[in-house]
């Protein structure tokens, strides 16, 4: 079990940069992975252009253990996720039998024609290992770090199954949260920068929260948030947060 393994994600498509669409898919990769051991450290979107992707692929594939990019996998002019990262990794990339072959089979089901569009969901670079689709039939691959998925968050979430065994786990990381009331970040930020300082493997965070309390305003307070894979250091932390109110 490793101690350390870290992921990052490419969301691909201009319909998030738009706003159009709302991605959840960073955050299901992430509840996925976190009880494999594995943590999410960086996340970024980016547009259907190629030299784009390219450089986040490369980047992140260079940083972190495992790449989860999600989108630009379908049969439309502007899938073209499957390109990038053949161009990233330096692979030639065609239509490939075993996709081609588990496409017709779900398309037989429902007997519909495998058009050249449909069939540029068989196209795959050079070596690949194919990612199993339960969904839809469409499958995904992995280049070396990198798993290519859906931008459809059920298709994604499915495909994450077939990955799963493929992957080194870390350190499960807990987290617990102290919830104070009537406190405001500012008035414990030294102290909370101390507890800190006093404990290298945990991970603080504050983050404000307001409440509406009807006739009478509103409660405001903060939640600090510990995060680790000690068990016992987090337990310490939780004792010296809870006392910052106090203090």
């Amino acid at each position: 079990m490793g101690e350390t393994v870290r992921a990052g994600v490419v969301v691909i498509g201009d319909e998030i940069l738009s706003g159009r669409t709302r991605d959840i898919n960073i955050q299901q990769i992430a509840e996925f992975l976190a009880p494999l051991g594995i943590s999410l450290n960086e996340a970024r979107v980016v547009s259907d252009d190629q030299d784009a992707i390219v450089e986040a692929v490369r980047a992140l594939s260079a940083r972190c253990d495992y790449v989860f990019t999600t989108g630009g996998i379908g049969p439309t002019h502007d899938d073209i996720t499957a390109d990038a990262v053949a161009a990233a990794f330096g692979r030639p990339i065609d239509v490939r039998e075993d996709a081609r072959a588990i496409l017709e089979r779900w398309y037989e089901k429902s007997a519909t024609e495998i058009t050249p569009s449909r069939l540029r969901m068989a196209r795959i670079p050079e070596g690949a290992v194919l990612v199993d689709n339960p969904v839809t039939g469409a499958p995904g691959f992995q280049v070396e770090n990198v798993f290519v998925l859906a931008g459809v968050p059920k298709i994604a979430r499915g495909m994450l199954e077939d990955i799963a065994p493929r992957l080194t786990r870390g350190r499960v990381t807990h987290s617990i949260t102290v919830r104070l009331e009537d406190v405001r970040e500012g008035d414990i930020a030294p102290r909370l920068k101390a507890v800190q300082d006093a404990h290298d493997g945990v991970s603080l965070g504050s983050y404000p929260w307001f409440e509406d309390d009807g006739e009478d305003g509103f409660r405001r307070g903060v939640a600090l948030v510990a995060r680790g894979t000690d068990m016992g250091a987090l337990e310490a932390v939780k004792g010296q947060l809870e006392a910052l109110k106090a203090s």
